[in-house]
């Protein structure tokens, strides 16, 4: 699978350069049942390649339970992106087209000092009473799509209760059946709650605090 061309893998060099430290890409496969994990693990055995800081380690979620189980993963391909503010942005699926910019979002938010948020976002976010967990269906030809992603691994980086997991939608049918994604953007808080389309930080935030009990702006 073709990442990127070289202009494009110089200018990706570039941005991985400002990373201020170690970023860890935990990349979960499988040997059957998994079309798509070769060309994802290729993915990111490339991208990795492009700087000295990105560390690419190398599961099988099948015979490595426990490593799968400490990270939450429960299908592949999956790929961790574990920094200094933690392991809960996760990606499911290859994160190609318009995602690899959420992708590259992701790796620089993951351990960078500033959360790229509003300051009362972040605080609402720390004084979350529950878990959250946001998935984010997309595909890789829709442009409104990234922003959402970014949004939300956003707040996952900013709050350590808060996971946020990218999810190709053509790559788990049986996935996107299940919670009806009927178009993209969709996001599904903590199971229940379905927003279709692409959200504001403010609009996201009143849905993350509107589910969690207890929990205010």
């Amino acid at each position: 699978m073709a990442l990127m061309d070289q202009a494009t893998s110089e200018e990706v060099k570039k941005r991985l350069d400002s990373l201020e430290s170690e970023v860890r890409i935990i990349f979960f496969k499988e040997s059957l049942m998994c079309q798509t994990c070769g060309p994802a693990e290729d993915f990111f055995t490339k991208l990795a390649a492009l700087s000295p800081r990105l560390k690419l380690e190398v599961y099988n979620r099948v015979t490595d339970t426990e490593k799968a189980a400490a990270y939450g993963v429960t299908l592949t391909p999956a790929a961790v992106i574990e920094g200094a503010k933690g392991a809960r942005v996760r990606f499911y699926g290859i994160p190609a087209g318009y995602e690899f910019v959420s992708l590259l979002e992701a790796v620089k938010n993951s351990v960078s000092a500033e959360p790229g948020l509003q300051p009362e976002t972040v605080t609402a976010l720390n004084g979350l009473k529950a878990p959250v967990n946001i998935k984010v269906f997309v595909t890789p030809t829709c442009p409104y799509c990234p922003p959402t992603v970014v949004l939300a691994h956003k707040f996952a980086a900013a709050a350590a209760r808060v996971t946020a997991e990218m999810i190709e939608a053509s790559e788990f049918p049986e996935l996107a059946a299940k919670y009806e994604v009927a178009g993209v953007p969709q996001i599904v808080i903590n199971e229940t709650v379905n927003i279709v389309g692409a959200q504001s930080e403010s609009a996201l935030l009143k849905a993350v605090l509107d589910l969690v009990p207890g929990s205010a702006v």
